[in-house]
């Protein structure tokens, strides 16, 4: 009989739930006017968000701090911002705000501003040399904006809370090596973005024709 080497044994679930975690859930930035075939994705992303997330708590412990990107204001103010400008998550936030969890301040509203203004410049430039300059003014405000993120999140973030964090896929947040990170990604985030790779493959073959 052959001797058995060695075992990886998966961490269990007590081991996540006695230190820090962050649920993360993928923002996604939709066009001004949303086709309705999409629309119905994005639906089914957020409902299919709410449910992996109530799995997570009941698994791991129930949200107790929430952090949202764009938002530098905590509390009640907060909540009033993000009930204009990000309905979908909103109604996730509040319904965990009134289960005693807390909207914290997540941004720096300038270095926000900053990184945002430089993004949108990269989106418009026509020349090389201007286009390197720009990147890296947006790399260096895009680098002290996430690192502004993982300071609030580590020292808001308590002994054995969970965290849950809205902000999009592209983001550069280095998390502190003392907080577990759970991925929320449900199956509409993939048909989400496959319709988009489908409308740029359809865009490019019309100007190829």
């Amino acid at each position: 009989m052959p001797e058995v080497l060695g075992k990886i044994e998966k961490p269990s679930v007590s081991s996540f739930q006695e230190g820090r975690k962050i649920y993360l859930v993928p923002l996604i930035y939709t066009p001004k006017e949303v086709p309705e075939d999409l629309n119905v994705k994005i639906n089914t992303y957020w409902e299919q968000v709410d449910r992996q997330l109530a799995a997570l708590e009941q698994k791991m412990g129930p949200v107790k701090k929430i952090y949202h990107e764009s938002i530098a204001v905590s509390g009640e103010t907060g909540l009033n911002i993000l009930e204009k400008f990000h309905e979908k998550s909103y109604r996730i936030i509040k319904e965990r705000c009134d289960r005693g969890a807390s909207l914290e301040a997540t941004e720096d509203m300038e270095l926000f501003t900053e990184s945002m203004d430089w993004g949108n410049c990269l989106s418009v430039v026509m020349s090389q040399k201007t286009f390197d300059i720009i990147s890296k003014f947006y790399r260096e405000a895009s680098e002290k904006r996430f690192a502004h993120i993982s300071r609030r999140i580590d020292e808001t973030l308590g002994e054995k809370e969970a965290g849950l964090l809205f902000i999009r896929e592209d983001h550069g947040v280095q998390f502190p090596a003392s907080i577990h990170v759970f991925y929320v990604a449900p199956p509409a985030l993939d048909d989400i973005h496959r319709w988009f790779r489908e409308k740029m493959n359809a865009r490019n073959e019309q100007k190829g024709s």
